[in-house]
């Protein structure tokens, strides 16, 4: 056995083995891998394994499609070929109209990844699976790639592929200890002696948490007991002449395949059962739960309406065993949270039909530092550290209660709630406010006009729209109150803290106490990593400000970059402080009457920071505004909070001050063209293509990703990223949505609301660079309806900035 290595993968089933394979195809053939038994003797043996091209978002199409191309590949090779029912077509079928929205939807996102599914109805559903009714029934969603694939078979032959590349493959070699040196590579103590390496993967199915705790290190990662059972022959199926289509059914939560002349039906109850929370069995090789089919009662009655066929078939065998879970249902791909050179391929819950694409783009990561697709839907730094392990079960529970049924937009399920709440959330709670949640923190979304107002979660335009235009119409022209929680804040502090952050920002730093700025980090491929605002507080303290979800990702990026030389500190503050967004034209005299000192235009201008009593509550307020309204952030400690929200509740009385949410200042920021971090600043553009290039300065001197950036700069944009303004009154334009011109996919929209202020419906959207030379005849696909769509090269809504400046 090897005692040195580049990499050492640990866990020998689809996860281990795509990435093992993988590594060696992004160059790095000195890889280990080391798999306590067999390999795919945990999960991976008993999978259903069907493999799909669906996905929500275009990064999970994305490697869904690489997946299928591999295994094609791997199932045409004539020295080793495995069993792959390639193109079988799969329907997931939907009952209302919510339901055919999203579909519609899934559609125009697919298509921008170059993968068509279409939308069916029940007629055509029951053409092209002649075993279902038709009742309850309105149509689907057909892939036409859908397939299922032998697991052993296709681990094995990526595993020969990777030996032949140079990797070697450990089996029955149990890890036992793992130990991180003081620069940061790892020694890996297995059984049979220690590898030392630079970087190691936990691809460790249901034991992923085993192996965390040997680095000090939990993962949300949670296992469900699954059934489905094999029938016998059915003579439908053995004189059909072709393989039936994959089935996946929302209404009766159930699926369906084709094995040899019966079915394999697999039941997502909803008296399900997580397993292994209190320790998990060595002895758990090649296992399975005992069979529970009376716990499936509810769902296999809705499957036998569905299918009569199955009411008239025998079960051959069934199957129990652990699948893995995340707290949101998409698997941990990507580094460890805290960790150096520690990567994760875990909480595959689809792992067979997932784990060649996310095996590749966890290998791009390892390798090269960035993938071909920002990752951040799988990204494992998503969740902080409020993803303990009750919290995950709770919501592993309800997404396996809930595997068919896609997230509407501004749907935030009940399970897990509240995890993170400040001292104002039984406050707002009580005038009303509907919450969503941002990385665990219940936020405002907007406040119901009444206790009994109730929401439908749809694609569509619904009941909050007027709600929402009410409270934007009382920042535009009044004043409003909205409390941003959760809000990324980290401390630099050190001699050198304006040198390092000159180096991680492509622009110009503010360095002057008591100003304000805001700045853009590249990766080392000079595309963009993360937006921050940077506050230089009076005491010789910076601020570093960004989204809430970025919490570990950006306190790892600044971590790392910190050199030995540098007289830098680093503390997060996350926790301890919360936001006050007072906006609106009469902001400042609600401010004024509520705080000592001149908040004057002259004494306080725009992109200004000062220390204040608000009320009898200490805080630190910045001019900067997110709606495009005169507006102050007052960051306040939480110990405070209450205090400075009564003082400016109670002073707003006068000036008619509203309490809005969220959603008012989406639809505000998207007609003065800002953006959401992961929404439309990706790691797959740079500054320059994303429309932000008044925040680059190349001339300054070195930062990270500048050698990258100018010769990106040479080659020229292949996107940019635009305002359209969309003929269309039925929908917002959803993420993902494609934007067309003759007939051909020319972009992808990245966010769309409705502006209320200037009364259009506005998408973002990435377009083929060469669009802008002939931006006629555009159009957004809106739940499958081409709406013509303008682009707009200001922004819609002051775009002289005289608003925020008054």
């Amino acid at each position: 056995m090897k005692t040195q290595c580049k990499a050492v993968v640990i866990g020998g089933g689809i996860a281990g083995c795509s990435t093992l394979y993988h590594l060696t195809q992004e160059g790095w053939t000195d890889v280990v891998l080391v798999e306590r038994n067999e390999l795919t003797s945990g999960t991976t043996w008993h999978s259903a394994a069907q493999v799909t091209n669906f996905g929500m978002t275009q990064t999970m199409v994305g490697l869904k499609s690489h997946s299928i191309a591999l295994y094609k590949e791997l199932a045409d090779d004539p020295d080793y070929p495995i069993n792959y029912h390639h193109a079988d077509g799969g329907i997931r079928l939907a009952n209302t109209e919510a339901q055919m929205d999203g579909y519609r939807h899934f559609a125009s996102m697919a298509r921008g990844m170059d993968v068509e599914f279409e939308v069916i109805d029940a007629a055509e559903c029951a053409r092209r699976h002649p075993l279902i009714s038709t009742e309850n029934l309105l149509g689907g969603l057909w892939d036409p790639l859908d397939g299922d694939i032998d697991p052993a078979q296709l681990c094995q032959a990526l595993a020969r592929r990777a030996r032949k590349a140079g990797a070697e493959v450990y089996r029955n070699t149990p890890v036992i200890g793992l130990t991180q040196k003081p620069d940061d590579s790892w020694v890996v103590h297995t059984e049979k002696g220690d590898i030392a390496c630079e970087v190691v993967v936990n691809a460790c199915g249901y034991r992923v948490n085993e192996v965390g705790a040997m680095m000090g290190v939990h993962h949300p990662v949670m296992s469900m007991e699954h059934q489905y059972f094999l029938t016998e022959e059915i003579p439908a199926i053995r004189d059909a002449g072709h393989r039936m289509p994959l089935l996946r059914c929302p209404i009766s939560d159930y699926y369906c395949r084709q094995e040899k002349h019966g079915l394999l039906v697999g039941f997502y109850e909803q008296d399900c059962k997580t397993w292994g929370m209190d320790g998990i069995d060595p002895n758990f090789v090649n296992a399975l739960c005992p069979d529970d089919l009376d716990r499936v009662t509810d769902v296999l009655e809705g499957a036998f309406a569905r299918m009569p066929t199955l009411l008239e078939t025998g079960i051959h065998t069934v199957v129990n065993g652990p699948i893995t879970y995340t707290i949101d249902g998409a698997p941990l791909v990507g580094p460890i949270p805290g960790k150096r050179n520690a990567f994760c391929i875990i909480g595959l819950r689809a792992g067979l039909g997932e784990g060649g694409g996310h095996g590749w783009l966890l290998a791009q990561q390892i390798v090269h530092g960035e993938a071909c697709y920002d990752t951040w839907v799988i990204d494992p730094r998503r969740f902080t550290a409020h993803a303990n392990v009750e919290l995950t079960a709770l919501k592993a529970i309800e997404d396996y209660q809930n595997e068919f049924r896609f997230h509407f937009p501004h749907e935030h399920r009940p399970a897990g709630r509240p995890m993170k709440t400040t001292p104002l959330t039984p406050v707002l709670a009580a005038e009303g406010a509907a919450f969503g949640v941002v990385n665990g923190w219940e936020r405002i979304e907007y406040i119901k006009p009444s206790p009994e107002f109730t929401e439908t979660h749809s694609y569509r335009f619904n009941e909050a729209f007027d709600v929402i235009a009410s409270e934007v119409a009382a920042v535009q022209n009044a004043v409003g109150l909205t409390e941003v929680n959760g809000f990324n804040r980290i401390e630099l502090t050190g001699r050198d803290v304006h040198d390092f952050l000159d180096r991680m920002i492509c622009g110009r730093v503010p360095r002057k106490p008591g100003k304000v700025g805001l700045g853009y980090l590249l990766n080392e491929h000079g595309r963009l990593k993360a937006e921050a605002t940077i506050a230089n507080l009076p005491n010789d303290s910076v601020w570093y400000g960004s989204a809430a979800a970025s919490e570990f990702h950006d306190l790892d990026w600044l971590q790392a970059h910190v050199r030995d030389d540098e007289d830098v500190y680093i503390r997060s503050l996350t926790n301890d402080w919360t936001i006050l967004v007072l906006a609106g034209p009469k902001a400042r005299e609600v401010l004024q009457s509520v705080s000592r000192g001149d908040w004057s235009k002259t004494a306080f201008p725009w992109l200004s920071v000062r220390e204040a009593f608000v009320g009898i509550a200490p805080a630190w307020v910045m001019s900067v505004s997110f709606s495009g309204e005169l507006a102050y952030e007052i960051h306040v400690p939480n110990a405070q909070l209450y205090a400075a929200y009564l003082a400016l509740r109670q002073a707003g009385e006068a000036h008619g001050l509203k309490l809005f949410g969220s959603r008012a200042v989406d639809s505000m920021r998207m007609e003065k063209g800002y953006l959401h971090w992961k929404s439309d600043i990706l790691t797959e553009f740079d500054p320059f293509e994303t429309g932000l290039q008044r925040f680059v300065d190349v001339n300054k001197g070195d930062f990270v990703g500048r050698d990258a950036l100018l010769k990106r700069q040479i080659s020229g944009p292949r996107k940019k990223l635009v305002t359209l303004r969309v003929a269309a009154n039925h929908a917002p334009a959803p993420g993902g949505a494609s934007v067309m011109q003759y007939g051909k996919v020319v972009g992808t929209v990245t966010s769309g609301d409705w502006g209320h202020r200037v009364g259009a419906n506005l998408v973002l959207a990435f377009v083929d660079a060469d669009i802008l030379d002939n931006p006629k005849e555009l159009q957004v696909d809106i739940l499958g309806i081409l709406c013509p769509a303008e682009i707009e090269l200001t922004p819609l809504y002051d775009p002289e900035n005289t608003r925020v400046k008054a």
